[in-house]
């Protein structure tokens, strides 16, 4: 397909493809001559992704362009591409190593970890913006009073190994790898928040359950 039936079909502007062009964004089409190009199903995918992340996701333009960069490096094992592209996104801030909740945090995280045996997650504490997107947000709730530890949090991250099994499963069904691990990021930036509010609609259904409408 030429440059216009890649917009007409993706609902694009042609001025905003050629700059995601420009931006490595979207890999050049298969040249027909010197002023011409021809787009394919690959390309279009390729910017429904871009387009998801940039507009729903609200990823910058540059973190798009370095997660992009992990999805197509072939030369990474499944798993090394995955998680370098989802590593990549947007996060919460670092915790402070100081910080005596943070710390505390860490241990309960740690603890966690252990009791469920992710033996895996627990190798990549180090380096897992997960892990410590977990110990900020502990540290934030015990920094107010709640202490919430491994025991407490156990159930809530069985619920989540669920999730991530049916994640996986649907990432699978893609035909190619590259499809796959494109799939994985755009499940992070759009299932994420469908998650959050089925669990808001889940409460709403609940509490109405347990104390009514009145």
């Amino acid at each position: 397909m030429r440059l216009a039936e890649l917009s007409e079909r993706s609902g694009v502007s042609t001025a905003t493809i050629k700059y995601y062009l420009r931006e490595g964004l979207l890999p050049p089409g298969h040249q027909v001559n010197a002023t011409t190009a021809e787009y394919d199903e690959e390309h279009l995918r390729r910017l429904r992704l871009v387009r998801a992340m940039i507009q729903v996701g609200r990823v910058p333009v540059a973190t798009v362009r370095e997660v992009l960069g992990h999805v197509d490096d072939d030369s990474l094992g499944r798993a090394i591409r995955l998680g370098a592209a989802l590593w990549a996104l947007p996060r919460l801030p670092e915790p402070d190593a100081e910080d005596e909740h943070v710390t505390a945090a860490r241990t309960e995280a740690d603890d966690l970890l252990t009791a469920l045996g992710w033996t895996n997650a627990r190798l990549l504490t180090s380096i897992s913006p997960a892990y410590r997107s977990l110990v900020v947000a502990v540290a934030a709730l015990r920094r107010l009073g709640y202490d919430w530890d491994a025991e407490l949090l156990a159930p809530y991250a069985e619920l989540m190994h669920r999730a991530a099994v049916l994640d996986l499963d649907f990432v699978e069904s893609r035909e190619s790898e590259a499809e796959r691990i494109e799939t994985a990021v755009l499940g992070t930036i759009l299932i994420s928040p469908m998650l959050q509010a089925l669990h808001r609609l889940a409460q709403e259904e609940e509490s109405a359950r347990r104390y009514g409408f009145e």
